[in-house]
């Protein structure tokens, strides 16, 4: 089944230094863009990551620090990936976790705000979980009835991910899902939006999960001694736990919306 775009959809993969979103860095990514029009583009390529990449990071994707050290910095070609990426929704294969929050915290570090805001996200890992619990090699297997050939490389993954995605439009086709409170639905359909729904596990309010909605709508604290309070009331009447976060190592991302938030209290004040 083709996939009903009402705008393009960009699905990508990464290879990086290790999986700490506020430390470790990119060392290799892969965009697959997929016009309305159903026309694709690819763009590739290996990054000096300007951090060493550890040797467990290496026996994972095959990519070493002489490999990389001469190829352009994130830096270097960050705009050239915002301009590929456009306004286009973003795909991938647990790229809610952790390709959009590495990816987003790049660009934060060099100064560009990359805003998710409008924009669907697609995780493949997300629909298989939920509907059969596997790895990504299995996933390719069970839905698309061939071999993974060259796993951990960005290129082989991403596409894999693109004919995975569209052969679960095929697979759940008017299949219901049961959710833990007996709700039954037809999640799975071709359309980015709904898509978008049944990808999202928990609603947070952050990229990392440290910070999530409550069922009112507020955002709350997922770790330290504030743990599930409302963010708002802790800045209100604790300001060092604010400045403790801002100067902590705490991903980029994160740091902006409790930022955001802060400016919001002053605001109504």
């Amino acid at each position: 089944m083709e996939l009903n775009l009402t705008r393009p959809l960009v699905i990508f993969d990464l290879e990086t230094t290790g999986t700490i979103v506020g430390h470790d860095r990119i060392v290799e990514i892969c965009m697959l863009k997929i016009n309305t029009d159903g026309s694709k583009e690819e763009k590739s390529m290996k990054l000096n990551p300007t951090i060493p990449i550890p040797s467990e990071a290496t026996a994972i994707h095959g990519i070493t620090n002489a490999e990389v050290c001469n190829k352009f910095t994130f830096k270097e070609v960050a705009y050239e990936l915002l301009d590929f990426i456009g306004t286009a929704d973003l795909g991938g294969f647990n790229s809610n976790r952790f390709d959009v929050p590495i990816l987003v915290e790049e660009f934060l570090r060099i100064g560009i705000n990359f805003s998710l805001k409008g924009r669907h996200l697609i995780d493949v890992q997300n629909i298989f979980h939920k509907m059969e619990p596997r790895t990504l090699k299995g996933a390719y297997k069970f839905y698309c009835k061939k071999d993974l050939i060259d796993n951990h490389s960005a290129i082989a993954d991403t596409h894999a991910t693109y004919e995975i995605l569209k052969a679960q439009l095929d697979y759940y086709k008017d299949v219901p899902y049961e959710d833990e409170n007996g709700n039954i639905s037809i999640p799975v359909v071709n359309d980015m939006e709904a898509l978008d729904e049944f990808c999202t596990f928990i609603k947070s309010a952050d990229l990392t999960g440290l910070l999530y909605f409550n069922d009112k709508g507020k955002e709350i604290f997922n770790f330290g001694k504030y743990k599930g309070q409302v963010v708002e009331n802790v800045l209100r009447n604790d300001r060092s736990y604010y400045n403790w976060i801002m100067t902590a190592d705490f991903p980029l991302s994160t740091k902006r919306v409790i930022e955001e938030i802060k400016q919001r209290i002053e605001v109504s004040l």
